[in-house]
């Protein structure tokens, strides 16, 4: 026998879109993130362009310098990808609690657990996109700084 589907008052669905716009801000949220890393990203890339033909000509020791910066460069662009990744697996975990909010509220599932397991995930996700970008933007801090050999030779320079 089939059961028909519980009639929903509009009350009731206005109830069920209030609990799931908190999950929509944070997609925003997350989206905003997303935006800020291929950004970032984006940087990464145009460096190593410019970079790579740099490299090309080079010899010796300069060389050996060039090789270094776009082995740094191939690093923050995994991280910045990793990160992103997490981040877009993060927003899909958020959809998939949406969904089931919604749906458990049409249907009367139980799947209490499964949201909480879903957004939980999510948290993990987006807190491990964030982590990464903090490891990567520690990279390329480090990997921006003066050459020693610069610094001296200015000080030196203007004695």
């Amino acid at each position: 026998m089939l059961q028909s589907s519980p009639v929903l008052s509009v009350t009731t669905v206005a109830d069920i879109v209030r609990i799931a716009v908190a999950p929509v801000f944070l997609l925003s949220g997350i989206a905003s993130f997303v935006n800020v890393c291929t950004s970032r990203l984006s940087r990464i890339v145009d460096r190593s362009r410019d970079v790579e033909p740099m490299l090309l000509a080079s010899r010796g020791a300069e060389h050996d310098r060039w090789l270094g910066e776009l082995r740094v460069l191939d690093q923050r662009m995994r991280l910045v990808s990793w990160a992103i990744s997490l981040s877009v697996l993060s927003a899909v975990l958020i959809c998939a609690v949406v969904v089931l909010l919604f749906g458990a509220s049409l249907t009367r599932l139980h799947v209490a657990t499964t949201i909480a397991w879903l957004f939980s995930g999510s948290m993990i996700a987006i807190g491990a996109g964030f982590a990464i970008f903090l490891i990567e933007t520690r990279v390329g801090s480090r990997a921006v700084r003066v050459r020693s050999e610069l610094l001296q030779h200015t000080v030196d320079d203007s004695q």
